[in-house]
């Protein structure tokens, strides 16, 4: 048996570069990891994969479920299968997983299960890929699962298959205030309305600027100077068709906060802090002015790869 803590993930930056000719979008992300996991426990079963999760869970107030539904669009179970097939492997397995990471939240939970799995399953059957061959498999499952299969903080480009390891510019952890009001958002219905919006190209120089300026917070360990640079492409998009989201986000900077922004494709906003004791008075007043349930939590970033999923 092995039990594996799966995190979920923010992005300080994310800029949309173009769509690829598969129907993919080529991006450039800054990934942090944090510490909200989720729980995966595997155990040897007999040639079939086979997987269950937790309870319908709720999050004060915030009533969620998570079905594993099909097997074709569950990225657990593909990512069993696909290392299954792809080693040839005759073993199987029993995967017991237990959800804290919202879902459709922008957090990478789903992702991030799927390169637990890979991990886990790598060396529970003892199929000997490196490392970097599990990461050669991530992007058939989900574009987030390279990196997330890496760990630490990286940087993303292409379509998330190409990754550089930024652990060494991380000088300190990062407070982080999530807010999540219960919705699950499709990425691909965003990604298309993002193209729907986004016919004229934009130019580069503003989004480039922002890079620099999270790459140097993070290497200074300055929150100020990575809040400055945090940049999101969708965000707008997002906006549109959640008016909401917008609303938590124009709260929590009337509150006080200076560095909010959602994260990946939503439904999360986050905001990037010094201390945890902001996050825990921010939560709060969100909470007061929304007047609907929220979920928040506080949670810092994970810069050190392999501090993040223990076996």
């Amino acid at each position: 048996m092995i039990t594996i803590k799966a995190p979920a993930k923010i992005n300080l930056f994310l800029d949309i570069l173009g769509k690829r000719q598969d129907g993919y979008h080529n991006i450039k992300s800054i990934l942090l990891p944090i510490s909200l996991f989720d729980t995966i426990r595997i155990e040897h079963r007999p040639g079939k994969i086979s997987a269950a999760v937790s309870p319908v869970c709720r999050f004060k107030g915030i009533p969620w479920g998570f079905s594993m539904g099909n097997k074709e669009d569950n990225l657990i179970i593909r990512a069993a299968n696909f290392l299954k097939t792809y080693t040839a492997c005759r073993k199987g397995a029993a995967i017991f997983l237990t959800k804290r990471i919202p879902i459709g939240a922008g957090l990478g939970g789903g992702s991030s299960d799927a390169a637990a799995v890979l991990i886990g399953l790598n060396r529970l059957w003892k199929t000997g890929l490196s490392l970097e061959q599990l990461m050669e498999i991530g992007p058939r499952i989900g574009c987030d699962v390279p990196a997330l299969v890496h760990g630490g903080a990286v940087r993303m480009e292409g379509r998330g298959e190409i990754i550089a390891p930024i652990n060494d510019l991380v000088k300190s952890h990062f407070w982080t205030l999530l807010v999540y009001p219960g919705l699950a958002i499709s990425t691909r219905d965003i990604y298309q309305r993002y193209d729907q919006r986004s016919k004229k190209s934009r130019p580069r120089g503003p989004a480039d600027s922002k890079f620099r300026l999270v790459m140097a917070g993070l290497k200074r360990g300055s929150t100020h100077l990575a809040g400055k640079g945090l940049f999101n492409a969708l965000q707008e998009t997002v906006f549109c068709k959640y008016p909401l989201l917008e609303i938590i986000k124009n709260s929590l900077e009337k509150s006080g906060a200076k560095h909010v922004q959602l994260t990946g494709s939503g439904s999360t906003v986050f905001v990037l802090l010094k201390e945890r004791d902001e996050g825990e008075k921010l939560a709060k007043l969100i909470r007061k002015q929304i007047g609907s349930p929220l979920w928040t939590q506080v949670v810092q970033t994970i810069g050190k790869r392999g501090s993040e999923i223990t076996i």
